[in-house]
C-alpha cells in the first residue's frame, strides 16, 4: 500500500466533491424515509454520496475493503486489510432539519487502527484532514487538543444523560449545545473548541474512525470508558459508550466514570 500521506491531497479533492454534491442535493426536493428497528433516516443526499464516494475511493487505493453505512461491505473483511470506512452523512437528522452541523467522514484503517481520515463540513466549509503520525488539520492549520487535567470549568457535549450525571459530579462543567454529527462533535476536541466530548454505546465504525485519528494526531485520546482503543472492521461494528478528550483529561475522565458506567447506561 502507498503511504497514506501520498493519497491525503486526492482524499481532500474527492471530500470537496462530495460536499458540493451534498449541499446541491440539500437544496430539494428530495426523498427521504427510514430503516433499521430504531427507524433511523435516511435521503437521497446519504445515497448520491455513498455513491459518489465509492468508485473514487476505490480508484485511490484499488484492492481496499469497502465499509459504509448505506451500503453492503465488501472484502477483504477482516480487520488487517486497508479499508475504507465511510459515512456519507453523519448527522442525517442535521441535514434533514436544515442545519449545519452534519458531515461526510472517511477513514482508510489497517490492521484494525485508522491510518487515513477526512471529515468534511460543506455548510461551514470545514475540511479535517488526518494521517498517522502525520498530525491533524483543519482547512490546512494544525490542531491541536487541550491541554490540562482538570476536569471543572471543562467544556463537554455528549447525551444529555451523561452531562447531567457529570454535573452532579462536579458543578463547575461546561455542558455545550448538541452538535448532531458525532463525528463532528470529536472532532471539535481535535480542534480545541470543546474538552471532551462523549458517545452513548451503539455508535458504529462510520460514525467514529476518522474522528478517531483526528482527535489521536491532535494530541488527544479517545477510548471506551474503560479506556481501551477502539477496533475496527471487525464483524462487529458496533461499539459501546467513549469519550474523547486532550490525553491528560481524557485521564481524568476515564478515572471518574470507568468505575461508574452504569451510571451512565
Amino acid at each position: 500500500m502507498p503511504g497514506v500521506e501520498t493519497l491525503r491531497e486526492p482524499l481532500a479533492a474527492i471530500m470537496r466533491a462530495a460536499g458540493d454534491l451534498a449541499r446541491e442535493t440539500a437544496k430539494g426536493p428530495y426523498k427521504r424515509w427510514t430503516k433499521g428497528d430504531d427507524d433511523s433516516p435516511v435521503s437521497e443526499a446519504d445515497i448520491a454520496v455513498d455513491n459518489f464516494l465509492r468508485p473514487r475511493l476505490r480508484e485511490l487505493l484499488p484492492g481496499a475493503g469497502w465499509l459504509s453505512e448505506e451500503t453492503e461491505r465488501e472484502a477483504p473483511q477482516h480487520e488487517k486489510a486497508p479499508t475504507w470506512i465511510v459515512d456519507p452523512i453523519d448527522g442525517t437528522r442535521a441535514f434533514l432539519q436544515g442545519r449545519a452541523d452534519w458531515t461526510i467522514a472517511v477513514a482508510l484503517t489497517e490492521n484494525g487502527r485508522p491510518t487515513l481520515a477526512a471529515l468534511y463540513a460543506p455548510i461551514t466549509d470545514e475540511l479535517f484532514m488526518a494521517a498517522a503520525a502525520q498530525g491533524a488539520t483543519l482547512n490546512g492549520a494544525r490542531l491541536k487538543a487541550s491541554a490540562g487535567a482538570n476536569i471543572s470549568g471543562a467544556r463537554l457535549a455528549g447525551p444529555q444523560r451523561y452531562l447531567k450525571r457529570l454535573s452532579e459530579l462536579d458543578t463547575s462543567i461546561a455542558p455545550q449545545p448538541k452538535v448532531f454529527s458525532l463525528a463532528l462533535r470529536i472532532a471539535r476536541v481535535a480542534e480545541g473548541a470543546l474538552d471532551a466530548a462523549f458517545a452513548s454505546s451503539g455508535s458504529h465504525d462510520w460514525d467514529l474512525a476518522a474522528a478517531d485519528l483526528l482527535v489521536h494526531e491532535a494530541g488527544g485520546m479517545m477510548t471506551d470508558f474503560n479506556g481501551h482503543l477502539l477496533r475496527y472492521n471487525r464483524p462487529h461494528d458496533a461499539h459501546g459508550a467513549l469519550l474523547a478528550a486532550g490525553t491528560a483529561r481524557h485521564g481524568a475522565l476515564v478515572s471518574l466514570v470507568r468505575n461508574r458506567q452504569s451510571e451512565f447506561a
